[in-house]
């Protein structure tokens, strides 16, 4: 089963490290189901994708290069999107590319983190809480390795944002984050130019191919990704103390505390 295979391969073949990331993952479905609450046969799924929020690039460096995923946080309307519903969305394309995609299951994946246009509105909907969810499922439940988080277009209070960021993560991860602002040459020694999207300075394609692209690759696995969605953990069967929201994740309060220009 390539499903298992992409586990096995990127927990390096730890047997024990597979079963425990396997067994996180679908924990994860039963106490985060907001995080799969939107359906790949949804309506809405394709209009959040459209929006560009988070985009894997379709070039990669060299052939055993990370993947590139751009994510445009600030880029959707707060009153008519919530941020939960497109990293729903886009965990679809997550399961696809932990499927089919060598580059980001053997080699990890580079993450460009684009501020611009982020508002308190936008910031209220990523909550500590769900900050911290999403981060135990990218970190600690996919079988996928971050190589590195470069942060573009930092607005004046982006360092409490980015402290907070850090201590959601493990120290490997925290040594692979960089903040370079406006100074894209600084970027572009860390990720190729040539790579980007068109509106990035690239030759990598414009965002509407991109994200027409994953919305023509997420129907070619419809039935698969709806499969995958019945399954889950249950925790009152669990040997032990069972898994629970609050000692998986037990994270509380927002950014209601942060200062806008």
């Amino acid at each position: 089963d390539q499903w298992l295979v992409a586990f096995l391969r990127g927990c390096k073949y730890s047997l024990e490290r597979t079963k425990e990331k396997l067994d996180l993952y679908y924990s994860m479905r039963s106490l985060a189901p907001e995080l799969f609450r939107v359906k790949a046969t949804d309506s809405v799924f394709d209009e959040l994708i459209s929006l560009g929020t988070y985009l894997i690039l379709p070039k990669t460096a060299t052939p055993d290069s990370p993947r590139v995923i751009i994510i445009r946080a600030g880029c959707y309307d707060p009153a008519k999107y919530n941020f939960i519903d497109i990293f729903s969305a886009t965990a679809h394309i997550q399961k696809i590319l932990i499927f089919e995609d060598d580059a980001i299951v053997v080699s990890g994946f580079k993450t460009i983190m684009d501020m611009e246009g982020i508002t308190l509105a936008h910031l209220l909907q990523i909550t500590p809480s769900v900050m911290k969810k999403m981060a135990v499922l990218s970190q600690d439940a996919w079988p996928l390795r971050m190589k590195g988080a470069h942060y573009i277009n930092t607005p004046s209070w982006f360092d409490n944002f980015f402290n907070m960021v850090k201590n959601l993560l493990n120290e490997k991860n925290r040594q692979r984050l960089y903040v370079h602002n406006k100074n894209f040459e600084e970027l572009y020694k860390h990720i190729p130019q040539e790579i980007l999207p068109n509106e990035y300075g690239g030759n990598g394609g414009n965002i509407k191919e991109i994200s027409e692209y994953w919305k023509a690759k997420v129907q070619e696995y419809s039935s698969w990704l709806e499969d995958d969605l019945k399954y889950g953990s249950d925790e009152s069967k669990r040997v032990g103390n069972p898994r629970t929201a609050e000692t998986l994740f037990g994270v509380e309060g927002s950014f209601r505390q942060l200062e806008f220009d």
